[in-house]
Order: C-alpha cells, then structure tokens, then sequence
C-alpha cells in the first residue's frame, strides 16, 4: 500500500483558506497513493473554540474530503471538530476512495495542559479500521502517551497504526521516541503526521514519519509544507510478528 503523509501549516481557524492550502499541496502529489493522511483538527488548527468551528459527522468537512477521497482515488484519514448530542469531540474521519464514511474515532485522551479536556468530551472506543486489507489502529495526538491504547490495538492484530497531531516542537523529540515505541512494542508500522507553522501560542516543525515493525525509520520530513509518500508491506508485518512472536506473550493486557 503506497502511503501519502500531507504535513502543512494551517491558517488559524480558518477553513476556507485551509481547503484552498490543502488543494494546491496535492497538485505537487505526483504519484497516485492508496491512502492520505493528514493533521489533527486538519481544517482549524488545534483551537479550542469548539463551539466556534464543530460540525455534525456528515457537515462541511466530511463533503469537503469526501470529493477529495474520490477524485484522488484515495483512502482519506482526516481530523475534524465533530458536534453530537451537544457535544465537541476531537475526532479522526476514515473515508474510503469512493468517498463513502466508514468511522470515525474520537479522542480519548483530551490533553488537560491545554484545556482541552474542558472543551472537548473524549472518546471511549478503540477503532480499528480496514485499509485495502490492513488492520489500522487510529489515535490523535496526545494519545501517544499512553501505551495501553496501542497495546489494545498490537492484541487486535492490527498490521498499521496511525497518529494524526500538532506537537509542538518543544516537545519534539518525544513524539520521534514514542512513535518508535509503538512500533517496536506493537510490530506494526506507525505512520504519525504532525503538522507545520505556528499558532497563536505554539510552534511546529513536523517530523511527520513512518516507523517500520522493527522500528526503523522509513521515512520523514522536518519543517516545509510537503506531502511526503513510501510504500510500506503488510507482508513485513506478517513477517517480523512470525519470526519474533513477542505478541504472543502479553498477559498484563
């Protein structure tokens, strides 16, 4: 499966102008891929005027990259803010290449150091969906942190993991360590995409990366708005958790 990680800069809370941004980035995307990935709160940044920038499962967003999903032939994860049942959630939409919904995973681990536990209601569920054949654990973000949710997802077998954040880049080298992490620990590959740029308080700087089930870099790309690509083998996966059945043997889980 041929992979495209869209790093880009966000306007701040301003949708429109993201779309614009998000639709001249994929004409440099040469080569066809079979899946996008792009940041968490793809459209506003990581702001925390919920109330401000929501929208149901099915609003703006989702028709936006709905029609993008289809004229690009490509599987698309992407974060919006969702309004259900007078709730805000952090939420990740995987939308197949027909454009069509297929889940949605909403966060559950809201990063209290920015309020966001105040502003948003997190998630319960695990999710993991089906991508051409693939297991795929979906998480956000601060999620990162918290081994036991990727450890669910290595239980469930699932063969790819993927993250979709704004880390900042003072914190930097911890999203590098943990993504690898998850990777080692899980046998999967983790594909984690952080976005670009500043906001009103914070700085980006990317390192948007894939890490292989052995936990070696494929690829990545610091800084610059780019949409980064690789191929990655779900038969390396298959491959690694035969030869070294360390799954087999969690028990605390």
């Amino acid at each position: 499966m041929k992979v495209g990680l869209v790093q880009y800069n966000p306007t701040w809370e301003d949708k429109n102008k993201n779309r614009e941004k998000i639709d001249i980035l994929l004409t440099r995307l040469k080569d066809k891929v079979d899946l996008l990935v792009f940041p968490e709160m793809t459209l506003t940044g990581f702001t925390m005027n919920a109330s401000d920038f929501s929208e149901t499962l099915f609003g703006e967003s989702f028709k936006y990259f709905a029609r993008l999903a289809r004229e690009q032939g490509s599987h698309i994860l992407t974060g919006i803010i969702e309004s259900n049942e007078n709730k805000f959630y952090n939420s990740l939409l995987h939308i197949n290449k027909n454009g069509e919904f297929i889940q949605v995973y909403r966060k559950i681990h809201p990063f209290s150091y920015s309020t966001e536990d105040k502003n948003y209601t997190r998630g319960e569920k695990t999710v993991v969906t089906q991508i051409d054949g693939w297991n795929t654990g979906l998480s956000i973000c601060y999620d990162l942190r918290f081994p036991e949710l990727y450890r669910n997802y290595g239980k469930q077998r699932a063969e790819l993991i993927v993250v979709i954040a704004n880390w900042p880049v003072t914190r930097i080298e911890h999203w590098r360590t943990l993504l690898k992490a998850r990777a080692i620990e899980n046998q999967c590959y983790v594909i984690g995409v952080n976005r670009v740029g500043d906001d009103p308080t914070l700085n980006y700087n990317g390192y948007s990366s894939i890490f292989d089930p052995m936990g070696n870099e494929v690829i990545t790309s610091a800084d610059g708005e780019v949409i980064i690509s690789e191929e990655i083998s779900i038969d390396k996966v298959k491959d690694t958790r035969e030869k070294l059945p360390f799954l087999n043997d969690i028990f605390l889980i």
